[in-house]
């Protein structure tokens, strides 16, 4: 009996699955599955800027000396991010949590790379590899875990006619939007496809969402979204996004947030004092979450998301065109900052374009080209 359109998409969550012979999204046989993502580190000239902004968007100090500053949220667990001193502004790492030194240690079997004791501030055991995009990628376990703190607690919402809150008002204060937990990093790499297979066979990871640019499916994917396997316990929608571009960079890291009040309050707070709104809020396609984009003092961009999807390890990849009109379900038009495209950020762009072009990668110029179509469409 012929299989229907139906029956073709039963474990899926999108219009749309994969052809034959396209990307499963999967290793046949990672050599670890980590468990989550742990921190991400940055290097920063002026740490009292940052810290300031920091505590702005959400952020406690769980860690301070003169060149090193530790950010957490709300959540038990690593800190969100570390900063340290340095000359300029800088992304620097991301590290993902192991469920057992076990995983390190196979890890660490397996790449030839040494097995390091952490920091105490940290402590723990880890190992520290680079991906095909030169991406320093620590895995690490052990650590010790930072106590949780006072959470912000979500509103009670009268939803419909289900009514729950009776004889009280809501009042949400402009205040900081406290940050529970590091959600999600986005990488963009010029060995896209490189490196993808690289996080699903090393690490474990499985994509949730493939976008390929208008017109170029049969070329690959362009970008993946990319969540934890933990088998039937549910995980984020991606904890890594990975992006075909011109050059290998940090794009931006997501923070959770208790609801959507706090994420529009603490966004009046941020915006009352002078910092700068990339785009939101509006609530996106692949990973459904509410957003809101900033940029800190050095032009960094993160955001503040809640209510993301939370998949196990049944779902198949979905595949969808990669357009600008096509990253949120709504919201305002998305921006020329976000996409890079504003005159400030166009002149940096457009060298990497060129740089890229004249190099032994992925970006050709049928790329570039699907790239501009994606921007524009």
């Amino acid at each position: 009996m012929a299989r229907t359109h139906a029956d073709v998409h039963e474990k899926l969550h999108s219009e749309r699955g994969a052809r034959k012979h396209e990307h499963t999204g999967r290793s046949r046989n990672p050599v670890i599955k980590v468990a989550d993502i742990a921190w991400l580190e940055f290097e920063k000239p002026d740490l009292i800027r940052a810290e300031a902004f920091a505590r702005a968007f959400g952020f406690q100090a769980a860690m301070r000396a003169p060149d090193e500053l530790h950010l957490r949220g709300t959540d038990a667990g690593a800190p969100c991010v570390i900063l340290r001193g340095g000359e300029r502004s800088r992304f620097t790492g991301v590290a993902f949590r192991a469920d057992d030194e076990v995983d390190v240690l196979r890890l660490a079997d397996h790449t030839g790379a040494p097995v390091l004791a952490l920091p105490e501030a940290i402590g723990g055991l880890g190992v520290s590899l680079a991906d095909p995009s030169g991406v320093s990628v620590r895995v690490v376990a052990g650590t010790h875990p930072l106590p949780e703190l006072p959470a912000q607690q979500p509103h009670v919402i009268n939803v419909g006619h289900a009514s729950t809150r009776i004889n009280a008002t809501q009042r949400p204060r402009r205040v900081p939007a406290r940050v529970q937990r590091l959600g999600h990093v986005v990488l963009q790499s010029n060995r896209y496809l490189e490196t993808l297979n690289w996080y699903l066979d090393h690490l474990g990871l499985i994509v949730s969402d493939f976008l390929y640019f208008p017109g170029q499916r049969d070329r690959g994917p362009a970008m993946s979204f990319i969540r934890c396997d933990r088998g039937a316990t549910p995980t984020d929608h991606h904890t890594l996004a990975l992006a075909l571009g011109p050059a290998n960079r940090y794009v931006h890291s997501a923070y959770q947030v208790a609801d959507l009040d706090a994420l529009a309050a603490g966004g009046e707070y941020l915006s009352e004092r002078g910092y700068l709104r990339s785009w939101g809020i509006g609530r996106h396609i692949q990973g459904s979450q509410l957003f809101d984009y900033w940029r800190d003092p050095d032009g960094f961009m993160v955001e503040h998301f809640t209510d993301g999807d939370l998949f196990d390890n049944t779902l198949e990849p979905g595949w969808a065109p990669f357009t600008a009109s096509g990253l949120a379900q709504w919201g305002p038009p998305v921006t020329a900052d976000f996409l890079g495209t504003h005159p400030r950020s166009a002149g940096h762009e457009v060298r990497s374009m060129l740089t890229a072009l004249r190099g032994d990668n992925e970006f050709d110029v049928h790329r570039l080209l699907g790239l501009l179509k994606a921007a524009k469409s």
